[in-house]
């Protein structure tokens, strides 16, 4: 018999060997990471000199220098690249001088906030943040906490003011904290003239001493 034949005569057949096909990959190439950053920090820098009104993506674009089809595919909505751009921006942080005197500390921690408040850009970030914490609650939540962040900066100062024994021990810190961000909203929402550098000396006396008129 020969070896290639059954006991029936017949030619055996050799099962054929199954090729495994290599996974297949997802249709389009990975996200850059790069071009998300471009696109956000183009975003937002748009943001802070227009406003959510005067966005446009063909602008973020061009800008980050991508096509618009590549904003669309991340961001299908303005109002979710502003929401992006916005927490950009407020993810910046003042960090808080430590000079062991709470008057000094005061000093350079209002002229630096009055300091960019008082430029262009920084005015204009400024009023942007409140019109669009109104448009958009999802922006106002990224403002407060931002806000949040920056106040819990601040208490620092006054903590170790409190344990130096340079202010009472029973102070409001909150108060303390918030009440120039409130003047600076005010003024802001109300388009009066913000405060200037020169006026940090009068402030800084306002929050140390008040309003009481004995020594």
């Amino acid at each position: 018999m020969h070896p290639e034949e059954t006991q029936s005569g017949t030619e055996s057949s050799t099962p054929s060997r199954t090729t495994e096909q290599p996974p297949r990959r997802g249709r389009g190439r990975p996200r850059d990471p790069q071009t998300d950053q471009r696109i956000i920090e183009a975003a937002a820098e748009l943001m802070r000199l227009r406003g959510f009104e005067r966005l446009t993506v063909d602008d973020v674009a061009a800008r980050a220098g991508v096509g618009k089809a590549t904003v669309d595919r991340r961001w299908p909505g303005k109002d979710g690249l502003a929401v992006a751009a916005m927490e950009r921006l407020y993810s910046v942080e003042i960090p808080q001088p430590d000079t062991g005197s709470i008057r000094t500390d005061l000093e350079e921690s209002y002229r630096s906030v009055i300091g960019f408040i008082s430029t262009p850009e920084g005015e204009a970030y400024l009023r942007m943040s409140i019109a669009e914490s109104v448009r958009d609650e999802r922006i106002a939540k990224l403002y407060r906490t931002a806000t949040e962040r920056a106040e819990d900066q601040a208490r620092e100062m006054y903590h170790r003011a409190i344990e130096r024994g340079a202010v009472r021990a029973d102070l409001d810190i909150a108060y303390c904290v918030q009440w120039l961000g409130g003047l600076i909203a005010m003024r802001a929402i109300t388009d009066r003239p913000l405060p200037t550098v020169e006026e940090v000396p009068r402030l800084v006396e306002m929050t140390v001493c008040g309003i009481h008129a004995g020594p």
